[in-house]
């Protein structure tokens, strides 16, 4: 687990039409939230069309959403998948292709989905789940972990530890 107060990795990656995003330029000194995600994971499909609602009621926070999976092996994660994901979940953040999955390595990043929340500053925030649900244990999707982590870090105040994992599939690696 990377360390809260750890600075962002710097990165440019580009989105599924070959438009590359500088991160710490999107940014621009606010809040931002970077979630690994991808097209086929059942925990993200359970999580994504509240996560994109969540997210655009949140004033101050810029957003976006990287996948890092192995597309040769997942193919449905592509950017074709991706295309689709986004039109069904209604996502306006820019959603970006870590092929390379160097940046996921950098993050750190376990899991679809894995949220990672920086502060204006542009050190982790946060790092952990979304909410107490899974696609089958019944508990209520709410996203009131993220909501609460967003609130706080938009106001700038810490988020309270400890801070609840992330839980989801883990990311697709390509063979070494």
């Amino acid at each position: 687990m990377v360390p809260l107060g750890t600075p962002m990795p710097e990165a440019t990656l580009p989105d599924i039409d070959g438009q590359h995003l500088d991160l710490q330029a999107y940014a621009g000194g606010s809040p931002l939230l970077v979630v690994f995600v991808c097209n086929h994971c059942p925990y993200v499909r359970h999580v994504e069309r509240l996560l994109g609602e969540i997210v655009d009621a949140a004033d101050g926070l810029r957003t976006v959403g990287i996948n890092s999976n192995d597309t040769v092996a997942y193919p449905e994660d592509g950017p074709s998948g991706m295309r689709e994901q986004i039109a069904r979940a209604r996502w306006t953040f820019p959603y970006l292709i870590d092929d390379s999955q160097d940046l996921a390595r950098a993050f750190g990043a376990a899991c679809t989905p894995d949220f990672f929340l920086y502060d204006k500053a542009g050190r982790l925030a946060y790092r952990g789940a979304f909410d107490t649900s899974t696609p089958k244990n019944g508990e209520p999707l709410d996203g009131h972990l993220l909501r609460e982590a967003i609130s706080k870090v938009v106001a700038g105040e810490p988020v309270p530890e400890p801070h609840r994992p992330s839980m989801g599939c883990g990311l697709k690696w390509k063979n070494a």
